[in-house]
């Protein structure tokens, strides 16, 4: 800790690393901070909602806490726009034709939801997975091994500095173990930095996924584009209605001329099965009515 400070402090300078050694640390350093931004951006190109990501995470934590093994996917925005038009062309209805085009896009945009939940699948599996692995075993097994180091180097320079006061035992050991170290270290970083092909095939099931998934969406909004074409075509050519008003006092003398007994009959059934008649009587006329004897009252009821 001494020589740590002194280096520190006064800019006392340790046992200097070759170059090529130094070269392959500040790599592995770039590489590690490379990966966790990868990670972090990654998720967030997938699922880009902060909150929603957010409470996905709560609620897949509390299914493992429960022990269900189905979890929560991420509602996609594709999905959420389809759900909001197929509801209102549903409601609109089948002789509406912005309702029927509504439901066109809304069933493709639930489409295009499904892939994009097949690419967070594909993308978690074969880019984030064997990153967070990467994190987790190669890159963490070479930090320990350069943080031992630097802790044997401190140890060297302490007692390369006490030369003379401890015995050189101690200096041959503290040099072997340092020498040790500095082996395991730099092999590691070697081995890892050479093979970093494993990554460039990462980042290319990355593409390949993202591929995927805009033919197949393309694919959808191809197929979509040309239904709704049809409907414009449709719509063009069929004969054009034309507007016809009703007046209020055309749609009084049709109610006067369809009433002008007085009564209208319509049957229908109860709950219980027993028909009824329901007698619709004009209010003008409801006085006459009254007057009648009970026995004409009977017969119309």
């Amino acid at each position: 800790v001494s020589v740590l400070l002194s280096e520190k402090i006064s800019g006392a300078e340790g046992t200097k690393l070759e170059e090529d050694f130094l070269e392959m640390e500040r790599k592995i350093e770039v590489t590690s901070k490379s990966v966790l931004d990868l990670l972090s951006k990654t998720t967030e190109y997938l699922q880009p909602n902060p909150a929603s990501r957010a409470k996905l995470n709560m609620l897949n934590t509390m299914s493992k806490i429960r022990g269900q093994v189905k979890t929560t996917g991420y509602p996609q925005t594709e999905g959420l726009l389809g759900d909001c038009m197929l509801r209102y062309g549903q409601e609109l209805g089948e002789d509406s034709l912005f309702g029927c085009a509504l439901v066109d896009v809304g069933e493709a945009m639930r489409q295009m939801a499904d892939v994009k939940d097949s690419l967070d699948i594909n993308v978690k599996q074969n880019f984030i997975d064997p990153l967070q692995n990467l994190q987790d075993k190669d890159l963490k097994e070479i930090t320990h091994h350069l943080k031992k180091l630097e802790g044997r180097r401190l140890d060297f320079d302490y007692k390369k500095k006490r030369q003379g006061k401890i015995p050189d035992e101690e200096i041959r050991q503290a040099v072997e173990k340092f020498d040790e170290s500095k082996e395991l270290a730099e092999r590691s970083m070697f081995n890892f930095l050479e093979n970093d092909v494993e990554q460039v095939n990462q980042l290319s099931a990355l593409i390949k996924a993202a591929l995927e998934y805009h033919q197949q969406s393309c694919e959808i909004l191809q197929e979509l584009s040309g239904k709704l074409q049809k409907r414009i075509s449709s719509a063009s050519s069929r004969p054009k209605r034309d507007f016809k008003p009703k007046s209020i006092r055309s749609s009084i003398e049709a109610l006067d001329s369809n009433q002008h007994n007085g009564l209208s009959y319509s049957s229908s059934l109860k709950s219980t099965g027993t028909p009824s008649v329901c007698v619709s009587v004009c209010v003008s006329q409801f006085v006459s009515i009254v007057a009648l004897s009970p026995t004409v009252l009977l017969l119309l009821l």
